[in-house]
């Protein structure tokens, strides 16, 4: 089967098309034939994950050593990158009951990657759920990542119907289905914060108000609310105190020590809280995205689309900060019997 495969971490060029064996299901596992996989921060991260300067590294510090062990000191563990996808099972092993061949399914892997190639195998309890209806393999593709990231983050806030909520990077992977979970699912009044050539999508996600960070500073323009959510650590607490209402909470998507000691000590005094917290998927979860997207609360939002054999092109354009939304990758399968 075809694969990108990354032998070494640098710029995009180090991703080449390879043939690759086909995996084969265990008896536990699905074996999915991947139709469309995105590229999302993740990806561009692990890529490049050894050079990557422990001032960007955007987790406490702990978190770095096993993080590079994990993917690899000197090179790449995981040869193959990938890490939501959405596909068609075409094979299952012996003892899976969750599903059948012929299944409509996307999924999120985490870490383990592996969804850049024509086929991935899956262990039937994993991150996997059948494919929204009323969704394309594409746009199905983008939305396991941020929409599981956001739901599990915006479960930690107890967000309450008509409550005042911002969210401080809302065009991004996370902040696009934080801005909709927090609007259509949780009933709050959102603003959105983003930059000029996104106010349009962050607009048509359903953002009752569009702050553009380049012309306006939300921490200086009077308005309080009972939750900012600030997806990539962009702001402060320092900064954003004065502008979150009494008991309102500072929650942080990308977080570092000085912030994990900021909710030790908000959480002992004051009324206003900072939150940390590491988002889990489980697959229970992804089934109440389909759900909601089902029933029309959370839509993707797809900028470009490549081919597999342009994802370096994908990569470049993800990593230079032009996305408008999400960028997929269109897997065509032209040389099977």
């Amino acid at each position: 089967m075809k694969a990108m495969v990354y032998t070494k971490y640098g710029p995009p060029d180090v991703l080449q098309l390879k043939e690759v064996e086909k995996p084969v299901p265990k008896d536990n596992e699905i074996l999915i034939k991947i139709h469309a996989v995105s590229v999302n921060y993740g990806d561009v991260m692990a890529r490049n994950f050894k050079n990557i300067p422990l001032s960007k590294f955007n987790m406490p510090f702990p978190l770095w050593l096993p993080s590079l062990i994990f993917f690899g000191f000197r090179k790449p563990r995981k040869k193959i990158l990938g890490n939501e996808f959405a596909g068609e099972i075409e094979a299952a092993g012996k003892d899976v009951k969750l599903f059948k061949k012929g299944d409509r399914v996307f999924g999120y892997r985490g870490q383990n990657m592996g969804a850049y190639a024509e086929y991935l195998c899956m262990p039937e309890d994993g991150c996997v759920a059948i494919k929204p209806a009323n969704m394309t393999y594409e746009e199905a593709a983008v939305v396991p990542y941020g929409a599981l990231m956001a739901l599990n983050l915006l479960r930690k806030v107890d967000i309450r119907s008509g409550q005042k909520v911002l969210i401080n990077g809302a065009s991004g992977g996370i902040g696009s289905a934080a801005l909709q979970l927090a609007k259509f699912h949780f009933g709050a009044d959102v603003t959105g914060v983003c930059s000029t050539p996104r106010i349009e999508l962050v607009k048509s996600l359903g953002a009752d108000k569009v702050i553009d960070y380049t012309k306006d500073d939300f921490t200086q323009n009077g308005e309080t609310y009972d939750l900012i959510f600030d997806i990539l650590g962009k702001s402060s607490f320092s900064r954003c105190k004065r502008s979150l209402k009494q008991n309102g909470r500072y929650l942080l998507a990308s977080f570092k020590m000085r912030q994990l000691f900021q909710m030790l000590r908000t959480s002992i005094t004051g009324n206003k809280k900072v939150i940390c917290a590491l988002a889990v998927e489980k697959p229970e979860d992804l089934i109440f995205i389909k759900e909601l997207i089902e029933a029309g609360k959370i839509k993707a939002t797809i900028d470009k689309h490549y081919p597999l054999e342009q994802i370096v092109d994908a990569h470049s354009y993800v990593e230079k900060g032009h996305k408008k939304g999400n960028v997929v990758i269109t897997v065509e399968h032209t040389n099977e019997i």
